[in-house]
């Protein structure tokens, strides 16, 4: 029997993948690509274009709720799943690259990381990381979730972490899910009462940082600590 005139296409995508990457991709064509993965007997053109022309762009489909991704027609049951599953191993990728290679002086790895992995949640979430002496990465962690506009952040919870996780540094990082990374007065105050938590336990805090999807906010960068 003849194959479906969309096996040729899928084979086509994968040559020019191999060849290339996805430098010449089209986004329809990156998103056709990644639900071949978990698509194996339907053309999956007409679903990434419908994808696309719903959430707009291929962050919108990866940062999009399992929920409306199921919305689609085409899509089915499991490729929404293999979707989100591909978002969270990239921000394991990106945590992974920031504990290896983070630097002081140079942070943007780390900014990447929580762009991505808080940049598009609905609701706050505040994330500490814990470092060694030597500045490096022992781990993160989210202590606190509230809801679109405020997570209760309580400085004794935090300190109880950083000892619990023998940090001799801190970082902390949230997100602004209304887009608008600029420090509310609440945050100003928060940080200032966890600076000075940090100072009696003899323990540096090294920056806060707030996010959205597409900014980032520095504290120390902005000389605020």
């Amino acid at each position: 029997m003849d194959k479906p005139h969309y096996h040729g296409h899928r084979e086509r995508l994968r040559e020019r993948f191999e060849k290339a990457g996805l430098e010449a991709f089209a986004p329809h064509e990156v998103l056709e690509l990644l639900l071949t993965l978990a698509i194996p007997r339907k053309d999956v053109k007409q679903p990434a274009k419908a994808l696309l022309a719903r959430l707009g762009s291929l962050r919108g489909v990866l940062d999009a709720e399992l929920s409306e991704l199921r919305e689609v027609r085409g899509l089915g049951q499991v490729a929404p799943v293999a979707l989100r599953i591909i978002r969270e191993a990239a921000n394991h990728y990106l945590q992974q690259k920031t504990r290896e290679g983070f630097s002081l002086a140079n942070q943007e790895g780390l900014f990447e990381y929580c762009r991505s992995a808080l940049g598009a949640l609905t609701y706050e979430v505040f994330k500490v990381f814990y470092l060694d002496g030597g500045y490096r990465i022992l781990g993160d962690e989210t202590l606190e979730e509230g809801t679109i506009d405020r997570a209760a952040v309580y400085p004794r919870r935090v300190m109880d972490a950083a000892i619990r996780n023998r940090a001799a540094a801190l970082l902390f990082a949230h997100n602004h899910p209304n887009g608008n990374v600029s420090p509310s007065d609440e945050d100003k105050t928060l940080t200032r009462a966890l600076v000075l938590a940090a100072e009696t336990l003899q323990i540096k805090v090294l920056d806060h940082v707030i996010v959205s999807k597409d900014d980032v906010f520095s504290f120390r960068k902005e000389s605020l600590l």
